[in-house]
């Protein structure tokens, strides 16, 4: 599965990486991180949908991206038109991580979470990597030992997300509660699709080589480094709904490196495979069952080639593009 999505750098799906940081957050004594609020005003109508169709059964797939501008409003007139004949809105279930789930998983799962045996960061990441680390961590705070006690994918993901604040880019905006609230407001049914679970996440870390990992902290080296003006670019793409630009912006050589390793293991790669299965046999059920639903799902997961539209298409579907 070739996920384009610049969480890709951290196990190839945003969902994951607010697992990681909502376990690690609350490891390191600050407050896990609370959804930002995607405020439903304005006229930031974000990408046009995709209407998925046999006969009279219908699915509207609205695609949702991350990270988004910090305060980003959002309106859909479109979004409301059709929710007004739908049936039913599927989103995909949050991660539910209470405090005592994190606290047994500190117990128990320590060293994957962590760096033990009485190491830090910089005995476990290679020198190369640590140094280039360490210039980013030093731009972005001002602590020389900051997460120096998580493992490299988490370490990396915590600097990931202090560069993306600091150009007001946010992981953790929300579309499908913003959806919740719209269908709430037309009195339609929500399904929740349940993707994967803090388990599945585990598990795939347990399996992840070091290689791997390794591979994928070089790339969201890459984005604090580099790649920052790219991923501005391609959220404001998303904002004015322009699909053509966000197909056009490349990503970074080291991106795809950490993508093919992914793509060679085996947890994490059945994990985002088991996803991409989840929402084909989700959206293909309703479309047997009749109807219209509305689903929110990642445009990456849509758009890359082979992607779910692709699959949609070579099932027999008819797929509308926006």
């Amino acid at each position: 599965m070739r996920m384009r999505t610049p969480t890709a750098i951290l196990i190839a799906a945003s969902l994951l990486t607010v697992c990681l940081l909502s376990i690690a957050c609350r490891a390191d004594q600050v407050p896990p991180p609370v959804m930002d609020e995607l405020v439903v005003t304005g006229e930031r109508t974000g990408p046009g949908m995709w209407r998925v169709h046999r006969g009279a059964a219908q699915v509207w797939i609205l695609g949702s991206m991350s990270p988004l501008p910090k305060g980003i409003t959002w309106r859909s007139k479109q979004v409301e038109r059709v929710l007004d004949g739908a049936n039913q809105v599927l989103v995909q279930k949050p991660f539910d991580i209470g405090i005592a789930r994190i606290l047994w998983l500190l117990i128990t799962e320590r060293s994957v979470l962590m760096v033990t045996g009485g190491k830090r960061l910089k005995d476990v990441l290679p020198a190369e990597l640590h140094a280039r680390f360490a210039v980013q961590r030093a731009k972005y705070t001002g602590d020389p030992n900051k997460w120096e006690r998580f493992r490299p994918l988490i370490a990396a993901a915590f600097l990931q997300q202090a560069a993306f604040r600091q150009v007001g880019l946010s992981t953790r905006l929300d579309l499908g509660a913003a959806m919740r609230t719209l269908a709430k407001k037309h009195r339609v049914r929500i399904e929740e699709i349940k993707i994967a679970g803090v388990s599945d996440v585990m598990e795939a870390l347990k399996t992840l080589p070091p290689a791997t990992e390794n591979a994928c902290v070089a790339a969201s080296l890459v984005t604090a480094e580099s790649d920052l003006p790219r991923l501005v670019d391609r959220a404001q793409a998303w904002a004015s709904g322009n699909v053509e630009r966000i197909e056009k912006l490349r990503e970074p050589a080291e991106v795809d490196a950490c993508r093919a390793a992914l793509d060679a293991g085996v947890g994490a790669a059945e994990l985002i495979a088991r996803m991409r299965r989840t929402w084909l046999s989700a959206i293909e059920t309703r479309l047997q069952n009749g109807g219209v639903t509305v689903a929110v799902v990642n445009i990456d997961m849509l758009l890359e080639p082979g992607g779910l539209l692709d699959e949609l298409r070579a099932k027999g579907y008819e797929v509308d593009a926006p």
